[in-house]
């Protein structure tokens, strides 16, 4: 039984060295990419941002979008329902900025997620201008010159989609909510240099209007959960790179319940267990062995003797994992305070959140991989969903009004 403890043991740190190596690609990405010039590239693009509910900071995130520095664009708000509590801040926000701004509502989901049919809908509602479709999640607050950076890399027609990623940073620093913001930061780093790895997010994402039409995505769109993951896919399948733009890093600014933090996070595994079931057993695999080998070790050093190549071989373990561990969520945050540095402040409260809950984020990540294993279920913003499979949704339960 020693002998597989020291075979994992020896997985998990080569594991956790490769992490830390990825840390310091992360690291080079940012400043690599920050140090470019800026492009001229500005087509006139059509932001699509579905709404739904009063999320926390939602009438700063709406003003973000209104005013971004680029020439010329629109943004399309989406509604479920006009008596949504969303639809008084859009028509706050639009009034100022009436020219640019345009909220439509779209039909009742019956057989996909109503961001999906959101969506969908709003693709029907571009302006013949539109060149490029950007799409943002109403809890996301970017930067003045995230659209120019984030359209940027489509001047290559080569390039399938560019995207962004979130940042979850909490006003009151709740265990719940630097939890979530840990646990989403190990996704966050998985986005680099290597376009065929990079995946598309929802929530920052830009593609080129002609691709977008020739791979048929609305169409796609039709039946699923998922709109990031159908995009993704759709890429992969045509070959076409996805590229990742680091100042199209968007900050969430919202604070956390525990029962908010499962919700999530469960949510986002089930969700990648039906559309990327390779990652959710990498997940599974790579969570399993970092909490089965940290528990070993921590009772091989509790009640092991002292002078037993045991208790070295399990200190060795827990020193060298935790060093590249801590090392790893460092540098990741070194990156991000480039191009957040409006949140300097937050980040660097941050260093010790983050440096301690990563040795618990694995924990949280088991559980969710098993979760996702019982059960197809979740609920996302107020609506119950049983995912049958990627191209069909069934709605258990729609939002009480």
């Amino acid at each position: 039984m020693i002998f597989i403890f020291y075979i994992l043991a020896a997985v998990l740190i080569y594991f956790s060295y490769k992490s830390f190596r990825g840390g310091i690609d992360y690291l080079n990405y940012f400043k690599k990419e920050l140090a470019k010039p800026q492009s001229n590239y500005t087509p006139f693009a059509t932001i699509i941002a579905p709404c739904k509910g009063f999320d926390e900071g939602l009438r700063e995130n709406l003003a973000a979008l209104l005013e971004q520095a680029y020439p010329a664009y629109e943004v399309i708000f989406v509604v479920d329902d006009k008596g949504d509590p969303a639809v008084e801040v859009i028509e706050e926000a639009s009034r100022k900025n009436a020219k640019i701004a345009n909220m439509i509502v779209a039909p009742k989901a019956t057989d996909s997620s109503q961001k999906i049919e959101n969506l969908r809908e709003a693709i029907l509602h571009v302006s013949e201008r539109s060149q490029v479709f950007v799409f943002v999640d109403s809890d996301a607050r970017p930067a003045k010159d995230w659209l120019r950076h984030l359209v940027a890399p489509l001047e290559d027609e080569n390039i399938g989609a560019a995207t962004g990623y979130r940042w979850f940073i909490s006003k009151n620093r709740t265990f719940a909510s630097e939890m979530r913001s840990i646990w989403n930061a190990s996704i966050a780093s998985a986005l680099g240099a290597n376009t065929k790895a990079n995946f598309c997010w929802g929530g920052s994402m830009a593609i080129r209007r002609d691709t977008f039409e020739r791979l048929e995505i609305r169409e796609k769109w039709h039946g699923t959960l998922s709109d990031d993951f159908v995009v993704t896919r759709s890429m992969k399948a045509a070959h076409l790179p996805i590229y990742f733009v680091p100042q199209a890093l968007t900050a969430t600014i919202e604070n956390c319940t525990p029962h908010e933090l499962f919700e999530f996070t469960t949510r986002q595994m089930k969700i990648t267990r039906v559309y990327a079931s390779n990652l959710w057993a990498l997940s599974f695999f790579g969570s399993g062995l970092f909490n089965f080998v940290l528990i070993c070790s921590l009772l091989l050093v509790i009640f092991g003797a002292a002078s037993g190549i045991e208790f070295f071989a399990a200190a060795i373990t827990l020193l060298t994992v935790g060093i590249f561990s801590v090392a790893k969520s460092t540098l990741r945050l070194k990156a991000v305070m480039l191009v957040l540095s409006d949140y300097r402040a937050e980040l660097k409260h941050q260093y010790w959140t983050h440096n301690i809950l990563a040795f618990l984020t694995p924990a949280l990540f088991l559980y969710n991989c098993v979760a996702a294993a019982l059960s197809r279920t979740m609920t996302w913003r107020g609506v119950t969903y049983k995912l049958t499979a990627a191209d069909k949704t069934e709605i258990v339960t729609a939002a009480k009004r």
